[in-house]
């Protein structure tokens, strides 16, 4: 079963202009999404809808099997959402604020204060937790958030930049965290984020949204074979050295090739032809190179 899923899912807010278009998407269980787009292209929407915070205009979508605007409060239950605004009390503590909205998603006392007291440990606030949230740091705030949402242990969680405002020390503790819960808790993360190395890392597969639709979805090799973005071989030769074939990009001599596995014969060539090789690299795309493509080949076809 898909953790979440999504069929023709549209939002228009005023009738005509549409935040979300045809929405189609299947994100498997246990794994983390990336959910990657400009500002403005209906991440937050998709969240809202995919939450119940947002009755959809078209189309049908579901978490865990069960329709977030038929069954809000079931799916409620399974799921653990952080948002880039807190909606944490100031004037309480922070181990308060994690006991209180741990309850209210229905741990009883005990178990919500042995399960705020791991988390405030897991996430380096266990010496801050007396201390009230009002005068947490940005970076303490956003790991408070953190907490918050997994107070009820949730079967899915829907982050947003959860990583922003954090040194890197305190979002690498951040990122294993979200590694372990989808690899040995089972807990589905579809992650919103603009850091796209940090993306490469930790998801699995991903959806890049463009003006409210959906351009491409998949894993890591389907991204690529779908924005045209491959393996490269790189060569440095000579300053006055001239490569048929290649396409010179600073010190380097550049070729696609289907694999790394061209890159033998690619030398063998180039030595027959008496070509001095001082440097052969492979050169891998990166989810910029693929983001960065599927966004330029969207500005072209306007």
């Amino acid at each position: 079963m898909n953790a979440i899923a999504a069929q023709g899912l549209g939002k228009s807010y005023d009738g005509k202009t549409a935040a979300l278009s045809e929405l189609t998407l299947r994100v498997p269980q246990g794994g983390v999404c990336g959910f990657l787009g400009p500002n403005g292209a209906g991440k937050t929407t998709t969240v809202k809808l995919l939450t119940g915070l947002l009755r959809p205009t078209a189309g049908e979508c579901s978490v865990m099997g069960l329709s977030p605007q038929n069954e809000p409060e079931r799916v409620h239950a399974l799921c653990g959402v952080m948002t880039e605004t807190a909606h944490l009390y100031g004037n309480m503590t922070g181990q308060q604020n994690l006991e209180f909205f741990g309850q209210t998603a229905g741990l009883v006392r005990a178990q919500a204060k042995e399960r705020a007291e791991l988390l405030l440990r897991e996430l380096e606030l266990w010496e801050a937790r007396d201390q009230k949230a009002g005068q947490y740091s940005t970076g303490m705030m956003q790991r408070l958030s953190l907490a918050r949402a997994l107070m009820h242990e949730p079967q899915v969680l829907f982050l947003d930049e959860p990583t922003s405002g954090l040194d890197p020390e305190s979002a690498q503790a951040v990122n294993e965290m979200i590694s372990t819960l989808a690899k040995k808790s089972g807990v589905t993360v579809f992650l919103c984020t603009h850091q796209l190395r940090y993306a490469q890392d930790l998801c699995t597969t991903y959806g890049i949204l463009y003006r409210g639709q959906m351009i491409l979805q998949g894993d890591f090799a389907a991204l690529c074979e779908g924005a045209g973005c491959h393996i490269k071989a790189g060569i440095r030769t000579e300053p006055e050295q001239t490569l048929h074939g290649f396409v010179k990009n600073g010190e380097y001599w550049e070729t696609e090739i289907a694999s790394e596995a061209e890159m033998p014969a690619i030398l063998r060539d180039l030595v027959a032809q008496d070509i001095p090789v001082y440097e052969a690299r492979l050169i891998r795309p990166t989810l910029e190179d693929v983001y960065f493509s599927c966004l330029q080949s969207q500005e072209v076809a306007k």
